[in-house]
This record gives structure tokens, C-alpha cells and sequence, in this order.
């Protein structure tokens, strides 16, 4: 099965295609379709960001479509940055959104924070949805390499202590938000 997968994040795309592997999903992306431009993220929800940007990018195309919004909610921040994990500080840099939320952190002993991801499909036959959750908590300093955004900061409570940015690929597609939520993408497809 074909599907525009509406993101422009080459990172996200990779991990996507990724955790696919073997489904005989075929995704495309913004990234191949750049006269569409950016989907739109206007809501407070996780869930209606995903929708409206696979919505847009599905009446703009006609194609089969799926979207996702994924962030950080942190407990003592209240749930902060939450949908505005991306653009959290005001340049919206993974690196300045870190040192950001290790600021707010200072001195904060309660760090415990999850990524939440909801995944929406939209096409001629309607529009379903399906989330993922990784709990975890907040480091003081970034530690590895890998993976992308506030990664270097999660500590999961599945990876043994390490952060998702020291967590291969594939151990990190195995217990994230993101890979939890795609694994459940065939419940939302047509059947």
C-alpha cells in the first residue's frame, strides 16, 4: 500500500520507514512533494494537529495520507512543551529547545516526562487515529548521538538507563512513541 506520509522531517521519515520495514507500506513525504508546502498545525492537541495536517495534505492531493504529532510532556512543567515541543524556544532548534528545557529543569528533582505520538490516517474512506506513549524521564546534560530533537535528554524507562540518543535505531523504534504508534498503523488502514 502507497501512503504521503505528511512530514517534511527527513529524521522522522527515516525512522518511519524504518519501523515499516517489512509491511509493504511505501511511504512518500512532503520532502517528495514540495509544491504542497507546509500541513498546517494549528490545534492544542496532539491528536488535532495530526488530523488537520493529513486532512490538508489529503484535499490538496486525493492521495491516502498519514500524519503524526509527537512531543515531550513534561510532569513538572505541566505538561509543557507538550504540541509546542518543536518550536518550544523561540529560535526552535533542537538545541536550544534542550538547553530551554534542562533551564526550566534547574533544580527540579521530579523529571519524569513521557513522548506521546498520535498517528492519523486520512483517505477517501475516512480518517482514523491511533497514539503511542514512551515514559521516562528528563536527564540533567544531553547524552549520545543518535536520533534527533529532545532524544538526548529521555531517558526511557525501557532502555536501561540509557537516553533514546544512545539507543540504536532499532532499539529505539521499539519502545518509542513514534514506533508504537506505527506499529498500530494497520489498525487504522482499510481493511
Amino acid at each position: 500500500m502507497k501512503l504521503l506520509f505528511a512530514t517534511a522531517n527527513a529524521h522522522k521519515a527515516e525512522e518511519v520507514r524504518a519501523i515499516l520495514d517489512g509491511t509493504g507500506i511505501e511511504l512518500t513525504t512532503l520532502l517528495d512533494h514540495p509544491e504542497l508546502g507546509d500541513a498546517p498545525e494549528t490545534g492544542d492537541t496532539f491528536e488535532h494537529n495530526a488530523l488537520e495536517k493529513a486532512e490538508y495534505v489529503f484535499a490538496k492531493t486525493g492521495l491516502a495520507c498519514i500524519a503524526d504529532d509527537s512531543g515531550i510532556e513534561v510532569d513538572a512543567l505541566g505538561g509543557k512543551p507538550g504540541v509546542h515541543s518543536k518550536r518550544f524556544s523561540p529560535e526552535a532548534t533542537a538545541e536550544a529547545n534542550n538547553a530551554l528545557l534542562l533551564a526550566k529543569l534547574d533544580g527540579v528533582a521530579e523529571r519524569s516526562a513521557r513522548f506521546r505520538c498520535v498517528l492519523a490516517y486520512v483517505g477517501p474512506d475516512g480518517k482514523r487515529t491511533v497514539d503511542g506513549r514512551c515514559e521516562g524521564r528528563i536527564v540533567t546534560e544531553p547524552r549520545g548521538h543518535e536520533g534527533f530533537g529532545y532524544d538526548p535528554l529521555f531517558v526511557p524507562d525501557e532502555g536501561g538507563g540509557r537516553t533514546m540518543a544512545e539507543l540504536s535505531m532499532a532499539e529505539k523504534n521499539a519502545i518509542s512513541h513514534r514506533g508504537r504508534a506505527f506499529s498500530r498503523l494497520p489498525e487504522i488502514l482499510p481493511g
